[in-house]
């Protein structure tokens, strides 16, 4: 059953990659001027462009998945659970590729808008897809699925993840960390918009969170990223705050390990790995979002320091932290990215009652619907001084290069946060369903009730899948920007369904303060917007696949 199963698959994901084929030639022959990718044409097909990545998005996740129920069959592990999840989730998106992928509410993406039609269509039209159609996502699996997951809430056995000893331990590790340590707790620390607590961070640096990916030499672990993932997802899982407590030192570290002195890493690394001192990154400026070649706060360099004078926003953690990635324009001469540099500016940790106690530094806290516990700030520079000592790699002008080292990273990490805020509410939405009582039964017993939980635990495995990929590609010193962007993307979107789709589950529930899907659904909607919104994501995966 297993081995018709994959070769329907395998079949499938050849076909979608002859029809991806033929979208990008089509959008090329409609993008492509005197031999260039062209910008402004991009811009007014951008309904394609994004169109087309999430084809793609769609036709690595489906990859990645088989990839994953393969080596799980290889090893004698591949249950009936992930049998499901397999024939669910490739009857769905193959269905969703054939009649229109959802890139968000309301904007749905199909063969006409990328200048497709029934020639181009022929190539989905095999006995394998309409195989896997058929008996892919109906009622009848969707409900075996569901009955198979129905009392995994405590155990978190939702399907093989595919991972070794050594991962399985980190995960089983950092589960309980979050459910002892997290999950009582933050919702108390949201609805009162309260710090995560500097107890639960010390336990974090105590069990290297912030020293995961840093080298032994200085005084991390040097677990690599899908290490990272695992625990990133886990973190999340119990609060999305506290899972993005290292992305900060991530960022941090990833910047100066690629574009740090020697002395700078000596320095700054073991301080970050071992938890001494919180980073923060400070790139964005008012009206200035994604386009960072538009920065212009201010580095002007005065004997052996920089004054920086100039305003910032969206800063996480900003008045706890020791230390700032700060990217400026130290040439005001050089246009776009060509004049930032990165600084790591230092600052005093401040309190409750002085939050931003450093010369020459002002903040004010950005009130925010969820993603709390670390809080968002906008912060002023005036004369605010920097060491020379202090400009990464000791150069002028390189701040943005260095950043672009950052992306991978980060994307990969933002899609693991989005799968544990996607666990979390798929749990929410498990337990309620089970212990919720309506006309003599559970409502889990309802079709439309546990079909929506079944969908969710098979786009999570999909998920999880692809930036697991995306993380081994990192580890193995492969260039991964487009698979990051990818989990990325898809890991926001199906954040944001499970979260709202356990909302429902809990009807008017759901929708009051006292119930911690409130919370979650709050958390999930900035996954689509950090780290690259949704459409400059999009845009990102479209120019790299059709230049």
């Amino acid at each position: 059953m297993s081995q018709t199963l994959f070769k329907n698959c395998t079949a499938a994901v050849e076909a979608v990659v002859i029809y991806g084929d033929a979208a990008k030639a089509s959008l090329q022959q409609h993008l492509i001027k005197d031999g260039r990718l062209d910008r402004a044409l991009m811009e007014k097909h951008q309904y394609a462009c994004h169109g087309f990545s999430w084809l793609s998005t769609y036709t690595e996740a489906l990859r990645q998945t088989l990839n994953w129920a393969t080596e799980l069959d290889g090893k004698g592990e591949f249950t009936e659970l992930e049998h499901l999840i397999v024939r669910i989730g490739f009857g769905e998106y193959l269905s969703q590729i054939l009649g229109g992928i959802s890139m968000s509410q309301g904007e749905i993406i199909r063969a006409q808008d990328m200048w497709l039609g029934d020639a181009e269509l022929t190539a989905l039209e095999t006995p394998e897809v309409a195989a896997l159609i058929a008996g892919g996502n109906t009622p009848e699996n969707r409900e075996k699925l569901a009955r198979l997951i129905e009392h995994s809430v405590d155990t978190g056995a939702f399907g093989n993840l595919g991972l070794d000893e050594t991962f399985s331990m980190i995960r089983d590790q950092f589960r309980r960390f979050a459910n002892e340590e997290v999950i009582p707790y933050a919702h108390e620390w949201h609805l009162k918009d309260d710090y995560i607590p500097m107890e639960i961070i010390d336990k974090m640096s105590e069990m290297g969170v912030f020293g995961l990916t840093i080298p032994e030499e200085y005084d991390g672990l040097e677990l690599g990223k899908t290490s990272m993932c695992i625990v990133s997802e886990e973190l999340s899982r119990g609060y999305i705050g506290v899972g993005s407590l290292g992305t900060r030192s991530e960022i941090a570290a990833e910047l100066i390990m690629g574009g740090g002195t020697d002395a700078q890493k000596k320095k700054w690394l073991p301080k970050i790995a071992r938890g001494e001192i919180l980073p923060t990154a400070v790139f964005t400026e008012p009206n200035v979002g994604s386009d960072l070649g538009s920065l212009k706060t201010r580095a002007v360099k005065d004997g052996d320091t920089y004054r920086i004078t100039g305003n910032k926003t969206w800063i996480t953690h900003a008045a706890r932290a020791d230390v700032m990635t700060l990217l400026v324009r130290t040439n005001p001469d050089q246009p776009g990215y060509k004049g930032l540099s990165m600084f790591l500016a230092e600052k005093q940790r401040g309190t409750d009652e002085t939050p931003f106690p450093t010369k020459g530094m002002t903040g004010g806290e950005i009130e925010v619907l969820g993603y709390r516990g670390m809080k968002e700030f906008e912060l002023g520079f005036d004369d605010f001084e920097v060491k020379e000592e202090n400009l990464l790699g000791g150069v002028e002008g390189n701040g943005f290069k260095q950043l672009m080292t950052t992306f991978e990273s980060a994307r990969i990490q933002t899609a693991a946060r989005a799968l544990g805020v996607a666990q979390c509410a798929m749990e929410l939405g498990l337990r309620y369903a089970t212990e919720r009582v309506q006309f003599g039964k559970p409502i889990f017993d309802f079709p439309r009730v546990h079909g929506k939980i079944a969908l969710a635990a098979v786009e999570i495995m999909m998920t999880r899948q692809l930036t697991y990929f995306a993380a081994r590609q990192k580890d193995e010193d492969k260039r991964c920007d487009l698979e990051a962007g990818m989990a990325k993307l898809l890991g926001a979107r199906v954040a944001w369904s499970t979260a709202d789709n356990a909302l429902q589950i809990h009807g008017g529930n759901g929708y009051a303060l006292e119930y911690q899907i409130s919370r979650v659904l709050c958390d999930a909607r900035i996954l689509n917007i950090f780290e690259g919104a949704a459409e400059i994501q999009a845009d990102v995966i479209a120019r790299r696949l059709l230049a």
